[in-house]
């Protein structure tokens, strides 16, 4: 099961980025924040919008849940 973070810097357009712990494409780690691990990136990226109300998937690693 992935673990996934999300990225505490937002990015340009204001979303924060949720990264499973495998991707090239992570943040730095003083810049994550833990949300736990999770069977596909959606309960991830909901857990994020607990925390950050602009949250996405990342390009990458969370293509499925990536939607700007």
């Amino acid at each position: 099961m992935p673990t996934y973070y999300v990225n505490q810097n937002a990015q340009a357009n204001g979303d924060h980025e949720v990264h499973t712990n495998m991707c090239a494409h992570f943040a730095k780690i003083q810049n994550r924040l833990y949300l736990g691990d999770f069977t596909s990136c959606a309960p991830a990226v909901a857990q994020a919008k607990k925390i950050y109300s602009k949250a996405d998937g990342c390009f990458y690693c969370c293509n499925a849940c990536h939607t700007s």
